[in-house]
Order: structure tokens, then sequence, then C-alpha cells
């Protein structure tokens, strides 16, 4: 089986356009799930059972779209 050159090259392309994004999921989720630990953690050092929690959680999910965001804006910035 021979491996055509320009069918690399297509390759090579798509995963190069498509690289920046494909962690971008990941770190969303890392983001959020961190602080909802950090939540967790807060309300038993607190005693303040669901309210950090929830806090954190909200906190986690404007901090990792921001992030998801930033980072996709400037992917778009730098193609061109």
């Amino acid at each position: 089986m021979k491996l055509e050159p320009n069918k690399l090259k297509g390759a090579n392309n798509f995963y190069k356009d498509v690289g920046p994004y494909i962690g971008l999921g990941l770190q969303l989720a890392a983001i959020v799930t961190v602080m909802v630990f950090v939540g967790i953690w807060l309300d038993g050092q607190f005693d303040t059972k669901p309210v950090l929690t929830v806090v954190c959680a909200f906190f986690g999910v404007f901090a990792g779209m921001y992030t998801f965001i930033k980072s996709v804006l400037k992917a778009g910035n730098d193609k061109k």
C-alpha cells in the first residue's frame, strides 16, 4: 500500500487546523471538576455543606468558559 503525498499533506493541514481545539473540552471539564472538589473541601472545613460547593461550581463554569472562549479567539486570530 503506497501513501499518496497529497493525502498526507491534507491530513497534516487538517491536524494543524484542528490541533489548538482538541484539548479545550478536556480543559473546560477539568477546571469545573477541580473547582467542585475545592468547594466540597471548603464546605468540609467551614461546615457550610452545599453553599461553597455551588459557589465554586459556578465560578468554575465561568472560569472554564472564559478560558475556553479566550483560547478559541486566540487560535482564530493566529490563523489570520
